[in-house]
């Protein structure tokens, strides 16, 4: 939610998410009951009470969170939609408002054993009116039920496990299409675009890769392509036994549902077992990191997909032209991978307070109507949190560099 440097500000090739397996492990919340004593709990550890009004400061001064792995292997995928979201509020508070933001940010470094006791002191201490976030699908799976307990509405950036959006929360959002719709567009693109015949399938178990995985799957068996899947170890380094199998299986093109990190390595094994198929990933590993652990060129040629647009010269409009520029000016790097929707989710919370909102259930209530032009895409969300705009892009890799190929639907292999 991994694409992400979360030391500075990736460029657009650090982009996506490593967002790592960090969304497994989802911790099952059972009910109302075990929330409200977590935030009970929570309240008592941080000296404060929870208040579902969400005060969030001072009159002249509201709190928003900001919550992803800012300094683990997968931050180079949240680093961006941090900063894109400090710009936001920087340029907002320049404006001299009558109540200005403040953003505070929550260092889960992706897990959700770490997430959920920052998020009560958020709500408990801090008193946040708004959070972006959590990056990644993991840590939201625990952490959007205390929010939701709490009364504190989240619009995420990055998580995409479509999951998500079924649980019936009031106040969870994300301006990024989720799985269903990213792995669609990729197992499209594979069918139409490259006409694959026989897809290798491989997923690192994650809340977030195996799932993305299906859908590419039955996707391309729905074109008519044979597919074999295979699943690796994200805590493991030797990945022979997946390559030995793609290699048997003699694929058109392998498809792996995780995050750069892990994409790396098991490219550049794939490559040393003597599989040359055209690899693909999802926004998952979208940044720099993947041809940087594959090492040398071994990634060139392979095909991200992501339901994020990455921008870094404005050519999609004035609004992308001028926040890529401010954004460059301000953190010396060109926009990467989901920082538009960074952007976005801090403008939608902006707006709100703008209005005269200022308590968690009156910015909720405005987030359920907001419809208005953002950067990367229009701000509008469903009865259910999701973005009403779906469209899902690819990328080459070429080099450090991810130049954009187009929209999937349309693009082609260069």
């Amino acid at each position: 939610m991994n694409v992400l440097g979360r030391l500075g500000v990736p460029p657009v090739q650090m982009v996506m998410e490593g967002r790592l397996a960090l969304r497994s492990k989802i911790m099952k919340i059972t009910g109302v009951v075990a929330v409200s004593a977590a935030l009970a709990l929570g309240a008592s550890a941080c000296g404060g009470k929870s208040d579902s009004s969400g005060s969030g400061g001072g009159g002249d001064t509201v709190t928003l969170g900001f919550m992803g792995d800012l300094t683990g292997e997968n931050s180079g995928i949240v680093i961006p939609p941090k900063q894109a979201a400090q710009l936001a509020v920087d340029e907002y508070n320049a404006t001299s408002p009558k109540v200005k933001i403040t953003l505070k940010t929550y260092d889960s470094q992706g897990k959700g054993e770490q997430a959920v006791p920052l998020v009560k002191q958020a709500i408990t201490k801090d008193k946040i009116v708004g959070l972006i976030g959590p990056a990644f699908s993991g840590e939201s799976a625990q952490v959007d039920p205390v929010l939701e307990e709490g009364k504190v509405p989240s619009i995420s950036a990055s998580a995409t496990n479509a999951a998500l959006a079924t649980h019936g929360w009031k106040y969870w959002h994300r301006l990024i299409g989720n799985d269903n719709v990213q792995g669609a567009g990729i197992g499209g693109f594979i069918a139409r675009q490259l006409r694959a015949k026989k897809v290798f399938i491989i997923h690192d178990a994650s809340e977030y890769g195996k799932p993305l995985a299906a859908t590419v799957r039955s996707t391309v068996m729905k074109a008519g392509a044979t597919t074999s899947v295979d699943a690796i170890d994200v805590q493991g380094s030797d990945y022979s036994s997946t390559v030995n199998k793609a290699k048997a299986f003699a694929p058109d093109a392998i498809f792996f549902g995780g995050y750069y990190a892990q994409a790396g390595k098991l490219l550049k094994q794939l490559r040393e077992g003597g599989v040359r198929a055209r690899f693909l990933s999802g926004d998952g590993s979208l940044d720099k990191g993947l041809a940087a652990g594959a090492g040398g060129t071994t990634a060139n040629g392979s095909i991200i997909g992501c339901p994020c647009l990455i921008d870094p010269n404005g050519t999609a409009g004035a609004a992308s032209k001028k926040f890529a520029a401010d954004y460059k000016a301000k953190f010396g790097a060109d926009t990467a991978i989901y920082s538009a929707e960074g952007y976005d989710a801090a403008t939608a919370f902006i707006a709100a307070i703008k209005a005269g909102n200022t308590t968690t259930e009156k910015i909720n209530t405005f987030l359920s109507t907001i419809d208005m032009a953002g950067v990367s895409k229009k701000i509008k969300f469903s009865s259910a949190g999701e973005p009403t705009a779906t469209d899902v892009y690819v990328y080459q890799v070429k080099g450090a560099q991810l130049p954009l190929l187009g929209n999937a639907k349309t693009a082609t292999v260069k």
